[in-house]
């Protein structure tokens, strides 16, 4: 049975509207210094193969990946580096990343259109994805949860249910989230990165070499 739309609804405006625009003006994304794969595979792996544990983007970032409290979906890591999976995605077939502006999410405005990720789960597997979409939108009333957006390429301006339905849902795919600060506004608008997944291999070998 499909979640009921109220309960979608509220859960997303949660995560969209609040939860990643609290704390500081966002810092400008620094280099990180990105292990090898097999590296930051043995960092992150806990034996469980069905939690994603970690996200890698050569020569971008590798970070670990904590799930969200199943009686708090609006909650989003405020440690340094961190990235939270969006529980509700994955009720709709997809998988949802989320990450403070100022704090992980800074680095993923490192990604581009043909960057390649890899997931990371509790077993040592490795899934791999192909960034295909980049949206960014500008929220019409930054401070209410029942603002409208404006996609920032089109001049489209869509429901927070539209936004959702759009990053969220339509076969498996990967989307991270974050805000968008722009003149000392946190939440003057949102990032989502989608990136589809790739045939299954492991990216040069690395999950073998990991074991």
């Amino acid at each position: 049975m499909a979640p009921k739309p109220v309960f979608r609804l509220t859960s997303f405006l949660i995560v969209l509207i609040y939860a990643l625009s609290f704390g500081l003006l966002p810092a400008s994304a620094e280099a990180m210094a990105t292990p090898d794969l097999p590296s930051f595979v043995h960092q992150v792996e806990n034996g469980r193969a069905s939690v994603i544990r970690g996200v890698y983007a050569r020569d971008g970032f590798a970070l670990p990946v904590l799930q969200q409290p199943r009686e708090n979906p609006g909650y989003v890591s405020g440690a340094e580096d961190v990235v939270t999976e969006f529980a509700l995605a994955s009720r709709y077939g997809s998988i949802g990343l989320l990450a403070h502006n100022h704090l992980a999410g800074k680095y993923f405005s490192s990604l581009g259109l043909g960057s390649q990720i890899q997931l990371i789960y509790g077993d040592g597997q490795v899934e791999n994805f192909l960034v295909t979409r980049i949206l960014r939108y500008q929220a019409i009333s930054p401070t209410s949860p029942y603002t409208s957006f404006v996609d920032l390429e089109s001049g489209e301006t869509l429901t927070v249910n539209q936004v959702f339905t759009r990053v969220y849902t339509g076969g498996r795919h990967l989307t991270f989230q974050t805000c968008i600060a722009q003149g000392g506004e946190l939440s003057w608008g949102r990032l989502f990165i989608i990136a589809e997944p790739l045939p299954d291999y492991s990216d040069d070998g690395a999950a073998a070499q990991a074991r």
